[in-house]
């Protein structure tokens, strides 16, 4: 069985064709990274308040809630 008869049709590329085909999916990836991002950003406040509430709802009054460590601090800000 030879590459025509198969379901697979790989075209032969020039170095410079696949180098732009890369660069154009990077690009693409990088802006789906930001966009991705800065969604999840706007909406980590109101997923923190709702993922701490029946915490929140037991602390004594007056209190807040503490991080013991410094990476704790980055999953809810």
């Amino acid at each position: 069985m030879n590459a025509k008869e198969g379901s697979v049709n790989l075209e032969k590329q020039a170095l410079t064709e696949h180098l732009q085909e890369l660069r154009s999916c990077l690009i693409v990836s990088f802006i789906a990274v930001i966009i991705g991002f800065g969604l999840s950003y706007t909406v980590i406040r109101p997923i923190g308040t709702w993922f701490f509430k029946p915490l929140t709802d037991v602390l004594p009054a007056g209190t807040t809630l503490i991080f013991t460590s410094y990476q704790e601090g980055f999953f809810f800000i």
